[in-house]
């Protein structure tokens, strides 16, 4: 079949990779794919996704995570894509591209977006059973099913991909082994200093180093399979897997075969404008290309700024591609790397400023031009500078060199705003935007947050390093402009929820009013609150009870004013009046005799039952005054308040585990029944729920829980931050291969500074993604203590525990607790007229209509009652 050139001209662009998507987004900006006809030609069975975060799949994140392409966009394009039929041929002189399935496209213009490959050393036996590269989902894949029988891991290759595959490796329960011939962990990025700091730090995870040597064979038994290295320095090693991950080379072989001009050492070489030399009409950029200034880029942000040159010139704008930045930003097994500008120094009469601790695993050194000009750096174990020296390089920061680098205590570090950097200065490499198009963005098209910004500009939407500088740089620009930017909580109080819960826990105010008559305006002090404040102080006080000297019951005396619709009776409030009532089944683990109790409780006072997601069971269409009968039915059978009404700990699910599923590798239940147990009743800025499962395939959804954990051979995995409701958000991995222990005092500290530092009624997603510094912030907090605060958080836990008490024990045995449990208080054996129920599939639902007219039911109509 023949794809015929017609009046619409056509691009043929060859490989859907992060490149080629870019590629295809500056053509929709320009126009280009309403006037062209656009065919897309993917070697891979799956459209671009995100290569850069290949190692977040063995986080949990599916393939379908990381994926790139938007199938809307490439429909609302009219883009034509094809998957899993790569380009075989190309005919330069009749313009045509022969694709594997043997489909031919006539072109009038041609995009090389190929990539590169991964380049194996030519030792004996490469190929063998068990030898792998690391470069596609794919990969990843077979890496994942052949570890499942494989107990040591190695990896040939010291460089970026090399230690995020050892890291995966060691993440699938292996024990592993990195192997680099040159004499340092990533010779491109870090000079021997960092490279110091970073091994030290990799060799106390647990992962072997083995620097300057190189692979001479791979050892393999009788069937072919690998089972161990020789090493140049005469040593063996024994793997049973192995990673090739020795650097990539570009994939010029269709150019080749084409006839057009490549590099001495591979590229396809190309001018300022991307285009061949050999060809106007052919095109190449990212990995498989050769620039004009005779470099190939292996970095995405370079490849972008090439895919927007090229789709400017064949709009016939003004563009060009003359070299790129090649500063990077990284966490590898969770150790922060950067290097930006001349980190090497190799500017004449540069001059180095390196501040070194090898106890705390730190190096950073700053390169430095005679006139003072910050040339480059390199930041191993502390990058949270990073931003702003980059957007500094190629000037004189107006501070020394030394302040720049030094930590706290030991020089005073210069904390340089967003204010300090120069208009040209770039912020997002990935997206080559400067401060000055983030300014415009505010001043001239009104965004006033990071996510419309980064709408706006692109900018923070590649590698994210630069959304904490970003955020900094909105609100100082909206401060600039005369916005006033209040980030009180309400009208009552000018401070942060944040600032709040430092102030009530600093000085142990264990009541609204006090705090309000302390700290609110100067209008709202003596007054009663508003209900922004109201629950979320009363939330505060709740979460901090037993430390600050405060009632942990929520109805007692002033926080009962406090709480919401929901808390006020313990049960949730539904459309018609009624309320649920859902006891706590700990790690959804329940005995039959548990079963027929509620069995028999919805049957006599007459309740809708439900088996909810969080594997409990919901007793619908209960009045008020029923709510004391039938907590004292429960509680007597052993069960306690759910808290499903409360901004607290919902549930902790778990699926069966290895005491029954062939599969799990750990006891999940008895795990989620620990943790449910240990965090009942907490009370925070918003609900909380968690999971666990007993082995990778996820059969209990943690990674969709606000805290969720996954075992391993080696102990268990903790993630943070997911959100599986409106806005749906994969948790992050904080921390894995925990002990119980360790994962139990790492879970306490997390949940205790997510209190703390949240805003009201703020998701841990939310909060996750808002908190400058992110993940990795939240991560040096509580798992290295950056902040020395991590023992007063477990303190703050462990008074939590130790006080707890179940709601609804203690209001069925306070009678004066109890008098609040009526409908009219002037008529307290009166029930609610308008509460009323009517019979569907052999249960009961809500009777709208006797709402809106007010009257008693009638006859036929279920009441609900014990009576019925």
């Amino acid at each position: 079949m023949t794809a015929t050139l017609g009046a619409t001209p056509t691009i043929v662009l060859v490989g859907h990779g992060m490149v080629g998507q870019r590629f295809l987004e500056a053509l929709a900006e320009r126009g280009l794919t309403a006037t062209h006809r656009v065919v897309v030609l993917c070697e891979e069975p799956r459209p671009a996704y995100d290569r850069v975060a290949l190692t977040s799949y063995f986080s949990g994140k599916t393939p379908e995570d990381l994926s790139m392409t938007d199938m809307e966009f490439i429909d609302t394009h009219g883009i034509e894509l094809y998957v899993g039929d790569p380009a075989e041929t190309i005919d330069r002189e009749a313009k045509k591209v022969t694709a594997r399935s043997g489909q031919v496209f006539e072109y009038d213009t041609l995009v090389l977006a190929t990539g590169s490959f991964p380049f194996v050393p030519p030792v004996p036996n490469k190929d063998a059973e068990g030898c792998f590269v690391y470069r596609t989902i794919e990969d990843l894949l077979a890496i994942e099913e052949y570890a499942k029988t494989a107990t040591t891991g190695a990896v040939v290759g010291g460089g970026l991909l090399g230690l995020e595959a050892a890291g995966a490796l060691k993440g699938l329960g292996l024990t592993s082994h990195i192997v680099e011939f040159a004499p340092r962990l990533m010779p491109v990025q870090v000079d021997e200093g960092g490279g110091a700091a970073l091994l030290r730090t990799i060799e106390d995870m647990g992962l072997s180093v083995h620097t300057g040597v190189g692979t001479q064979e791979i050892v393999v038994d009788e069937a072919g399979a690998v089972t161990g290295m020789k090493l140049s320095d005469g040593s063996e090693l024994a793997t049973d897997l192995v990673v090739f991950s020795a650097g990539v080379r570009p994939r010029d072989q269709l150019a080749r075969d084409c006839g057009l001009t490549v590099g001495e050492r591979g590229g396809i070489t190309v001018d300022e404008q991307c285009r061949t030399v050999s060809d106007p009409h052919v095109f190449a950029i990212g990995e498989c290309a050769l620039a004009s200034d005779g470099r190939v880029y292996g970095l995405v942000a370079p490849g972008y700024e090439q895919a927007e040159t090229a789709a400017a010139t064949i709009a016939q704008d003004e563009a060009e591609f003359t070299g790129a930045d090649l500063s990077t930003k990284l966490k590898l097994l969770g150790v922060d790397v950067a290097s930006f500008g001349d980190a090497h120094g190799t500017a004449e009469d540069c001059l180095d400023v390196v501040y070194s601790d090898s106890r705390a695993g730190l190096y950073k050194k700053l390169v430095i031009g005679r006139d003072g000009t910050l040339l480059g750096g390199i930041l191993v174990g502390d990058a949270e500078a990073y931003g702003t020296l980059k957007a500094f390089t190629g000037s004189v920061p107006p501070v020394s060199p030394e302040s720049l680098v030094l930590p706290a205590g030991a020089g005073a570090p210069a904390q340089l705003g967003p204010s300090a950097l120069p208009d040209e200065a770039v912020i997002c490499s990935c997206h080559n935007v400067t401060k000055g198009t983030i300014r415009g963005a505010v001043t001239d098209h009104q965004c006033t947050t990071v996510p419309e910004v980064k709408k706006c500009t692109k900018a923070g939407t590649g590698c994210g390093s630069c959304i904490k500088v970003l955020g900094q740089l909105v609100t100082a620009e909206l401060e600039a402009s005369g916005v006033e930017v209040d980030k009180g909580l309400c009208g009552c109080f000018s401070q942060t929820r944040e600032e709040l819960y430092e102030i009530v826990l600093a000085l142990r105010i264990n009541t609204y009013q006090d705090l309000l008559d302390r700290y609110g305006r100067d209008g709202a002090k003596g007054g009663d609150g508003c209900e922004i404040c109201k629950p979320a102080v009363g939330s505060i006080i709740a979460s901090l009870a037993p430390t600050i000297g405060a009632s942990g019951y929520v109805l007692d005396g002033e926080q009962a004013s406090l709480q919401d619709s929901n808390d006020h009776f313990l049960a949730n409030l539904q459309k018609n009046g009624s309320y649920s009532v859902v006891p706590r089944i700990p790690g959804g683990e329940i005995t039959p005799e548990g079963l027929i109790v509620i069995g028999e409780i919805a049957r006599d006072f007459g309740l809708y039952t439900k088996i909810t997601g969080g594997q409990r069971i919901d007793m619908f269409g209960a009045r008020v005054e029923q709510l004391p009968l039938i907590w004292t039915r429960l509680v007597d059978a052993g069960f306690e308040s759910g808290h499903a009404y409360g901004k607290a700990l919902r549930t902790v699910k778990s699926c069966v585990g290895q005491t029954w599923c062939r599969y799990g590798v750990q006891d999940s239940v008895r795990m989620a029944i620990d943790l449910e147990l240990r965090y009942r009743g907490l009370r925070s800025p918003h609900k909380l729920k968690s999971a666990v499962s007993g082995c990778q395939r996820e059969c209990a959804e943690a990674q969709s829980k606000d805290f969720g954990v996954i075992a391993t051979a080696n102990g268990w995995n903790l993630y943070v931050g997911g959100n599986g409701g409106a806005t749906p958000r994969h948790a992050d991995l904080l921390a894995q291969d925990l002990s119980d222990a360790e994962l139990i005092k790492l879970i306490d500290r997390f949940l205790m500074f997510y209190i703390r530092t949240a805003d009201r009624l703020e998701r841990t997603s939310t909060w996750l993604e808002r908190i400058p510094g992110g993940l990795d912030h939240v991560r040096d907090v509580v798992v290295e203590d950056s902040l020395g605060i991590c023992e007063e958080l477990e303190s703050l836990m462990a008074d939590h525990v130790a006080h707890y008490a179940d709601e609804w024990a203690t209001t069925i045995n306070d009678p004066e607790k109890l008098s609040r449990f009526v409908s009219f208080v002037n008529a307290p054996d009166t029930p609610d007229p308008v509460v009323g129920f009517i019979p569907e599939r052999d249960q009961i639902k809500p009777d709208l209509p006797l709402l809106s007219i007010g009257m008693r039911p009638t006859e036929d109509v279920l009441e609900g009652t014990a009576q019925r």
